[in-house]
């Protein structure tokens, strides 16, 4: 073989090599890229859902302490709410004065949260002024029976207006339902009263009146409690009217049948001052 037979076989052979080389890598590539998928797990924590709570049974209200340590406060807080509001324990505020309503008619949107019916308020137009201090409305619910009492007695219901001010305080208006004749300012909600819960609010065709909703005797009860349902966070500044409005039977049963009990059980009043507005 001469010289110049020999470099090109030796050229030929280098070029072999280096196109099977080349070939080869997208080969390898991709079985490091399954390799990969295969290694990947889902993220668990997306998995596990948060502990439930009820009204009843194992996650009913002497349990939602243990349910979660986020609940704690249900268990071990010491300014709990619903309370009973008794004569004896209550003191006339002498600076309290009347609380200002900022009420307008509202287009509100309802859900069922899978615990009350709730309507929310999207307009961010409502508030109220207790203590000098404006709170706006964001949402009002529903509770059967009533989880205030006064001097022991339950009512057939309890409606629930919740508002916040610039600090993130929470202050609610809490008014007591009992049965009569029906009430036309809730009647748009009631016809449209979900009873599976929702994964997107229903928009209301007729507006709500507030103003004409609340009793037109405004005697209150003030006193420093918490959320009614887990977290069962403080701090909030209750407000509790001491008129009744009324729903109709037909109207109670209609919400009943969706929750048949969805009240928390009156919780100690322990060292709280409840102060009123008028004697």
């Amino acid at each position: 073989m001469n010289k110049h037979s020999f470099l090109t076989g030796l050229l030929l052979i280098t070029i072999f090599l280096s196109m099977d080389a080349y070939l080869s890598v997208p080969a390898i590539t991709v079985i490091e890229e399954k390799e990969i998928e295969v290694k990947t797990e889902p993220n668990k924590e997306d998995e596990d859902p948060k502990p439930s709570w009820s009204y009843e049974g194992e996650t009913g209200p002497d349990k939602w302490g243990s349910l979660d340590p986020a609940f704690s406060t249900c268990a071990d807080g010491k300014e709990q709410s619903p309370i009973n509001i008794e004569d004896s324990k209550v003191n006339l505020g002498e600076t309290l004065g009347d609380i200002k309503f900022n009420y307008h008619p509202t287009s509100f949107t309802v859900a069922n949260t899978g615990q009350t019916i709730q309507a929310n308020d999207v307009t961010g137009r409502n508030s109220i002024i207790v203590e000098g201090k404006e709170y706006k409305l964001l949402q009002m619910h529903f509770h059967y029976p009533s989880e205030h009492q006064i001097n022991g007695e339950t009512f057939a219901m309890e409606g629930h207006l919740v508002h916040k001010n610039n600090e993130g305080n929470l202050a609610v208006l809490g008014f007591f339902i009992i049965t009569g004749k029906e009430n036309k300012e809730l009647a748009e909600i009631w016809s449209k009263l979900p009873k599976q819960v929702t994964k997107k609010d229903i928009k209301l065709n007729k507006p709500v009146d507030l103003v004409h909703l609340l009793p037109k005797n405004k005697k209150y009860f003030l006193y420093d409690g918490s959320l009614t349902t887990p977290p069962c966070t403080e701090g909030v500044k209750w407000v509790v009217l001491e008129q009744p409005i009324e729903l109709s039977k037909d109207q109670i049963t209609a919400f009943s049948a969706i929750f048949p009990d969805n009240h928390r059980p009156v919780q100690p009043l322990n060292n709280r001052f409840i102060l009123t507005n008028e004697r």
